[in-house]
């Protein structure tokens, strides 16, 4: 399935390949997009793919009046992962995700994550099943024609603040092509932002380019664009081979909407 290209799957160009109770895969390319923090290639696009295809598992499960909204979101990836995707820059990343225990409060999905043959990854996304909001808005039926923006700065409408030193922000423009259908950013593009602030604060240094090993995400409240809304990480450990972030997207009420811990090696 494609999406059209006013809604956030749409601009960051993921498809639904299968959806059903039992399993439900989706893929997004990767390669050529660059963190506009670092401007190095980036598989922070991932954390949309799998709250998309996370979520869509445990949606399957809700009851006639639920709804579901992402809680946590966690990836753990091989520790090349980067070098096999841009190895074959025309093979979008693809994530099977199926139900995993019973259902609760919430549902937990799990994902594999695989480039080709190659196993990259794997994924979970925790979802709580809440009454079906009363201003639920379908995204457009009408696909667009042409092509996502060709940068992941506009794909995902986010503007560099400060990078630099130990810190990194970017900030989070309001733009209702990457909010979901209650209204607020979609949870994978500010996953993805969250990635890409916490590895651009673990900066370059001298010992070679950092790999993103995990990027757990918890989701404590509405987040939405805004003249004040931003990602905000710092580093909170930069050894010989490993480094650790914190990061945060903190809406223009000042309170923190979503945490998020990275932890890259070299």
């Amino acid at each position: 399935m494609h999406y059209p290209l006013n809604t956030p799957l749409g601009r960051m160009a993921v498809q639904t390949l299968e959806e059903g109770p039992d399993r439900c895969v989706a893929s997004i390319p990767v390669s050529g997009l660059l963190n506009p923090l670092t401007h190095l290639p980036t598989l922070a696009p991932l954390a949309m793919l799998v709250d998309h295809v996370g979520g869509l598992a445990n949606h399957y499960r809700r009851d006639d009046d639920e709804w579901t909204v992402s809680s946590e979101l966690a990836i753990e990836l091989i520790p090349h992962a980067l070098e096999v995707v841009l190895a074959a820059p025309e093979v979008p990343v693809v994530a099977t995700a199926r139900p995993f225990g019973p259902k609760g409060t919430g549902s937990l999905s799990l994902s594999e994550l695989t480039h080709g043959a190659h196993l990259i990854g794997t994924a979970t996304v925790r979802s709580f099943h809440i009454n079906v909001p009363g201003h639920v808005v379908a995204w457009p039926s009408d696909a667009e024609e042409g092509t996502p923006p060709a940068t992941l700065e506009e794909r995902m409408s986010v503007g560099v603040a400060e990078t630099g030193g130990q810190a990194a922000v970017l900030r989070q423009l309001p733009d209702p092509v990457v909010n979901n259908s209650i209204g607020i950013v979609h949870g994978g593009v500010s996953a993805a932002a969250l990635e890409l602030v916490g590895s651009a604060a673990l900066g370059d240094g001298a010992g070679g380019p950092w790999h993103t090993a995990s990027l757990r995400v918890n989701y404590l409240r509405q987040f939405r664009g805004g003249d004040e809304s931003r990602y905000e990480a710092r580093a909170l450990r930069i050894g010989r081979s490993s480094g650790v972030a914190d990061a945060q997207a903190v809406g223009d009420d000042g309170q923190a909407a979503l945490v998020a811990r990275l932890t890259a090696y070299r």
